[in-house]
């Protein structure tokens, strides 16, 4: 049975001859990331600023947002953020930390449940306090260094020194672009989204780990063969998995997405866009980053493309 394919069983792409375009177009995203994280900010959840989040379900099967929102105005709470999710009958229903501690947190809840119970039936009620707010934005922080830190430490003994450089700026150029993707989306920034970054991570270090190790392994055979032509041969050969790869990865969070609900729902788009800048920053960041460090073969200088294309290619892998 033929196996399924969603690349060409041979392709000889020049990758590397986009690298003057790719570059630009990174630096100019992290540069836009940089500055919506500082002028929009980011939409911390509960977990993080505090407060309480109600997910309301109508018995009608019409959830009216308008009225939510009247009803919580109504109350004196402070800013009231109500949100539709998934079907028409849901919602959910946010408001800040109370002055009076928990106390006052409580008996806000018991008011909103009182003026909702008779036309939504409540799914959820979570409630985080300020003083534990705060330790989540310290442990989430000190979890994501130590995780990048440990991470670069791997690829500095795994690899070269060049090819853990490549390496440690795409890990670093996909973190930043998906800081800037929370903030310009305005998605919920909470625990799962701390999850959803250190999950970006190890995917980004595994891509870019298949690429360097096909490029090393090419780096072996052809001693003569130019940096830019040995890492086009290398993407090309990886570009079938890679693609797979992050096709049916895509399609398992898509499918989050749309049935997952709204708990994981900032978790899984953060991840949709964590495959993409992974999977380009793999070819189009880490990759080219060698050209610039000089990397050669280990016989020496690299040799002209005559001399190149003299070299015997490697014998084409059989596929059971």
């Amino acid at each position: 049975m033929k196996l399924l394919r969603l690349a060409p069983e041979k392709t000889n792409l020049g990758f590397m001859r986009l690298r003057r375009f790719s570059y630009p177009f990174s630096a100019a995203l992290s540069i836009i990331s940089v500055v919506t994280f500082i002028v929009l900010g980011m939409n911390f959840g509960i977990d993080f600023a505090g407060g309480t989040v109600m997910e309301l379900r109508a018995k009608s099967g019409q959830a009216d947002l308008a009225q939510l929102r009247q009803i919580g105005e109504s109350l004196g709470i402070g800013h009231v953020e109500v949100q539709g999710f998934g079907n028409a009958s849901d919602a959910t229903l946010r408001f800040g930390v109370q002055p009076g501690g928990g106390p006052a947190q409580e008996a806000t809840v018991s008011k909103l449940r009182d003026q909702t119970q008779a036309a939504y039936e409540i799914r959820r009620v979570e409630v985080v306090g300020p003083r534990v707010s705060g330790e989540l934005v310290q442990s989430g922080t000190l979890g994501v260094v130590v995780s990048i830190f440990a991470v670069l430490l791997y690829l500095w003994f795994r690899f070269e020194w060049q090819f853990a450089v490549g390496a440690i700026i795409a890990t670093m150029h996909d973190l930043l672009l998906t800081v800037g993707f929370f903030s310009v989306t305005h998605l919920e920034f909470n625990t799962t989204s701390i999850a959803a970054i250190l999950t970006i991570v190890g995917y980004s270090l595994n891509e870019a780990v298949v690429v360097l190790d096909r490029i090393r392994e090419v780096m072996r055979k052809y001693k003569r063969m130019s940096t830019a032509e040995m890492i086009d041969m290398s993407v090309n050969a990886v570009l079938p998995r890679t693609i797979m790869t992050a096709t049916t990865v895509f399609l398992a969070l898509l499918a989050l997405v749309l049935f997952g609900g709204e708990v994981i729902k900032s978790f899984s788009l953060a991840m949709m866009w964590g495959v993409v800048v992974g999977t380009y920053s793999s070819i189009f960041i880490c990759s080219p980053i060698l050209i610039y460090l000089g990397v050669r073969s280990e016989a020496g200088p690299a040799a002209t493309p005559e001399q190149a294309r003299k070299e015997p290619r490697p014998a084409k892998a059989r596929t059971a």
